[in-house]
């Protein structure tokens, strides 16, 4: 795991051999875990302190893992929710995922499973965070865009009025920055799903981009196509 601060998990297990296997397990991964044993203190700590992802027992003493997780949801806190069960019904899948949990898995599980799902969902929670930083402005090379005024100031110092779906798609692929976006996500995202415009419409909108931003449009540095799959914007 990277240098800095440690990813921080909330473990909320009663079964004792348990609660310790999996907070050996997880340290050993390198998070840095906060043990609580029944519902109540799981929600005295959730309010007093940020986690990264909380493991949820369903069957707590105080209060049940559900109610927890409804709680936490209730309070518009974000946070992920693995919710740990022996019940495997669908129904009790389905309350689960309706009542706030990212994921859900029954016991008994295998830890090898475990991990990699405490490491995706702590991932996909990172990206979606890194997104909902991307602000008014955006910098890049000698570029800055003006998603709020829809404008851009380019690496030659002129300004470029740019239009509304111009902008939106410089914001989907710059939230997306190294990730390849599928034309799909990119019609739904900014055309909207009932305008499907043709392939050649978002071509000659990276063109475009190309000319506006890049030092050589025919090697371009930051805009890129990925044939037959979608775009992708990269620094």
């Amino acid at each position: 795991m990277s240098e800095g601060k440690k990813t921080s998990i909330l473990l909320v297990e009663d079964e004792e051999n348990l609660h310790e296997a999996l907070k050996l397990n997880l340290e050993l991964e390198g998070y840095a875990v906060t043990s609580v044993y029944d519902g109540a203190a799981a929600l005295t700590a959730v309010n007093s302190e940020y986690f990264d992802l909380i493991i949820l027992d369903v069957m707590l003493p105080e209060m049940d893992g559900i109610t927890v997780a409804e709680t936490v949801r209730i309070s518009n806190n974000e946070v992920p929710i693995l919710i740990l069960s022996a019940r495997n019904s669908s129904a009790d899948r389905v309350l689960g995922l309706k009542k706030g949990a990212d994921d859900y898995l029954t016991k008994p599980f295998n830890l090898e499973e475990l991990l990699l799902r405490v490491h995706k969902l702590i991932d996909k929670n990172k990206k979606l965070q890194d997104r909902s930083t991307l602000g008014n402005t955006y910098s890049f090379g000698d570029n800055l865009i003006d998603f709020k005024a829809q404008e851009a100031t380019t690496k030659s110092g002129g300004k470029i009025q740019l239009s509304k779906k111009e902008t939106m798609l410089l914001r989907l692929l710059i939230e997306n920055k190294n990730e390849v976006v599928p034309r799909e996500k990119i019609l739904q995202a900014v055309w909207g799903y009932n305008v499907y415009p043709t392939t050649r419409t978002i071509d000659n909108f990276i063109l475009n981009f190309r000319k506006y931003f890049e030092e050589d449009s025919r090697n371009p540095k930051y805009f890129h196509s990925v044939r037959g799959v979608g775009y992708k914007y990269s620094e």
